[in-house]
């Protein structure tokens, strides 16, 4: 049988992860080889009224992804603190995965936690 493995990965891996995702500045799916630098084609727009629509349809886009993305996060942390689990983690071991403050994990936890004993992050 093999050893366990603690969940906090080894500084020097840490420090090879990037911080922060990588922007993006370019529509999924779009043929690549493009040299020129594209965000969703925006900038190819010449009707402004076309382009205050689209800007702001992706505007609204990004915000609601990026509020999902948090509800999942709060889930996760609140999945790695939980004192049921031997290879819990605390706060502020996810804080530094995460690249938070130790008091913004804890306040993740918490909602986390309340968003699980809601039935979690659905669909």
């Amino acid at each position: 049988m093999s050893e366990p493995h603690p969940a906090d990965r080894p500084e020097e891996e840490q420090a090879a992860r990037p911080k922060r995702p990588a922007p993006l500045l370019f529509e999924p799916g779009a043929p690549a080889g493009d040299d020129r630098d594209r965000f969703f084609d925006l900038e190819s727009m010449d009707d402004p009224l076309r382009l205050l629509d689209r800007a702001t349809e992706l505007a609204l886009a990004f915000r609601a992804a990026a509020d999902r993305a948090t509800e999942f996060q709060a889930v996760a942390a609140a999945q790695l603190a939980d004192p049921r689990r031997f290879d819990r983690l605390s706060c502020g071991s996810i804080a530094e995965r995460a690249g938070w403050t130790e008091d913004y994990a804890r306040r993740m936890v918490e909602y986390g936690q309340d968003l699980l004993a809601d039935g979690g992050v659905t669909p």
